[in-house]
């Protein structure tokens, strides 16, 4: 047996039983995602993704130039992935296959065979260890074969990605029982066509984006079909999107109304046709931009309309609602001279609006995050008042910072802080939460931010040709809260040389 001297963080817990306990049957995980952990990028018969070709073309557009080319090396390191999770107790473990992993040449006629296997080896070690497989079927990383033919603007694309789906599901139904279809469409077509900086980098604001959004609502909701139909009778598992979304406020009394209307491009683009009773585009956004493609002399508005029939195949092609949450924002109706943007750019340049921050609002590491822990409650009660008393597992929230130390206190307290807003969401608000998932596992490659921005309950070392992980305070400080189920527990953290 090997035995290796870690790096450890030990803690002291007192438990008292009381308000601060998490309903029965919640479960705690984190997340990670195939092309910020991986590695392996042409491995075996993989083939390159946008990001693989984004990064390659553009090593400049990432802030420390590095690229995901190695990242964690998950792909040799998986079984260290594994231990981590079962180290923390995680009850699951979301992460994602990349496509071009699995069917390198992005269609359904040809599996890879190491492919299936990495997937397969690792979805058994973590039921193995008692931890449920969590899995998202895209995380950014469309195959480039796709892509040269328009990617997620080709219509085309939701057939592609529904038959992709239906390998997935019938490689890995038998054993996975939860879903997500698509993490944050809202940053790979808005953000991503909206300013170019993500891949694929084409620059197409206000039609690329709209194409992108609608194909991409079409290719889940056939891919929740597919499940629905031909695989949960067997399987008996859940399926729903994860999407990211900024908890807005208006910045004065006067901007209530265009709040409202910017929460819909944020929001409702990308929920209001699978979760609302009537389904389609928000109402306010198809007024809004018939009105201004008309006023460009276009003869038909920029956002692609619903079929009667295409709405009927999106409406209630969910089991959950995956939200995201990291940071909150300000909205008030743009001024000559005033920026749009940072974050998010959803709608930005189409209803003009001038999104900031409250000065109390403190930053943590990267330009668009502010923290703003109350947000995460609030937005939890919008989504109910909004679209009903439905299920919603939060599928992402975590803390960067640029300090790669152990002692991440400003981590543990970010936790702290909206670990207590999902409670009194869950009891005093009656929201119905049933998960919680931390960003994330280990540090990882952080998209244009790259090594610099540390997101990991665990560090890794990227200097080191082993990408050796450590736990930090604040794996040992959620590792304790999973033990107790709740938020009673004091942690005093000390380094030492004992496991």
């Amino acid at each position: 047996m090997l035995w290796l001297k870690v790096v450890v963080i030990s803690v002291s817990v007192y438990i008292v039983v009381g308000s601060r306990d998490f309903p029965p049957g919640f479960k705690f995980g984190a997340a990670t995602a195939a092309y910020q952990i991986e590695g392996a990028w042409n491995v075996s018969d993989k083939s390159p993704s946008v990001w693989d070709k984004h990064i390659h073309a553009h090593p400049e557009r990432v802030i420390d130039v590095s690229n995901g080319d190695i990242a964690c090396d998950s792909y040799n390191k998986w079984q260290r992935d594994v231990e981590i999770a079962r180290e923390l107790g995680l009850h699951f473990y979301r992460f994602s296959i990349a496509w071009s992993r699995l069917l390198p040449k992005g269609y359904a006629n040809y599996i890879s065979e190491a492919g299936k296997k990495y997937y397969n080896d690792l979805i058994d070690a973590l039921l193995e260890k008692g931890i449920e497989p969590l899995v998202t079927l895209y995380h950014w990383d469309l195959p480039q074969s796709l892509q040269d033919l328009g990617g997620w603007t080709n219509p085309l694309v939701s057939d592609w990605f529904a038959d992709y789906a239906r390998v997935a599901f019938s490689l890995y139904g038998d054993r996975v029982k939860t879903w997500i279809t698509l993490n944050e469409p809202v940053m790979y077509c808005d953000i991503a066509y909206n300013t170019a900086v993500l891949a694929p980098g084409i620059y197409s604001p206000g039609r690329g984006s709209f194409l992108c959004n609608k194909h991409s609502i079409i290719a889940h909701a056939k891919a929740w079909r597919i499940y629905d139909e031909e695989f949960r009778p067997k399987y008996n598992g859940k399926i729903s999107l994860a999407n990211q979304i900024a908890w807005l406020e208006p910045a004065t009394e006067e901007d209530i109304e265009i709040t409202d209307i910017t929460r819909q491009f944020l929001i409702g683009m990308y929920s209001h046709p699978i979760f609302s009773k009537e389904g389609g585009w928000p109402p306010v956004i198809e007024k809004i931009i018939a009105e201004k493609s008309k006023k460009e002399g276009l003869n038909h508005s920029r956002l692609p309309p619903f079929t009667q029939e295409e709405i009927e195949l999106v409406r209630g092609t969910y089991d959950f609602f995956g939200f995201n949450y990291y940071t909150s924002r300000t909205v008030a109706t743009a001024k000559e001279g005033d920026k749009i943007g940072p974050w998010p750019y959803t709608g930005s340049s189409d209803i003009g609006v001038h999104l900031t921050v409250k000065p109390e609002w403190k930053s943590a590491a990267t330009k668009w995050f502010f923290i703003y822990p109350e947000g995460l409650r609030k937005q939890l009660s919008w989504l109910k008042k909004v679209y009903g008393d439905i299920e919603i597992f939060i599928t992402e929230n975590g803390f960067a910072s640029y300090d790669s130390g152990l002692d991440d206190q400003d981590r543990i307290q970010y936790y702290k802080d909206h670990l207590e807003q999902v409670l009194l969401s869950i009891k005093e608000d009656g929201v119905k939460v049933t998960g919680y998932t931390a960003w994330t596992l280990i540090d990882n490659f952080e998209w244009m931010d790259g090594y610099k921005s540390k997101f990991g309950l665990y560090q890794v070392d990227f200097e080191d040709p082993e990408r050796k992980r450590t736990p930090r305070a604040s794996a040992h400080y959620y590792a304790s809260i999973i033990k107790s189920h709740s938020l009673d527990v004091d942690v005093n953290v000390k380094i030492s040389d004992e496991l």
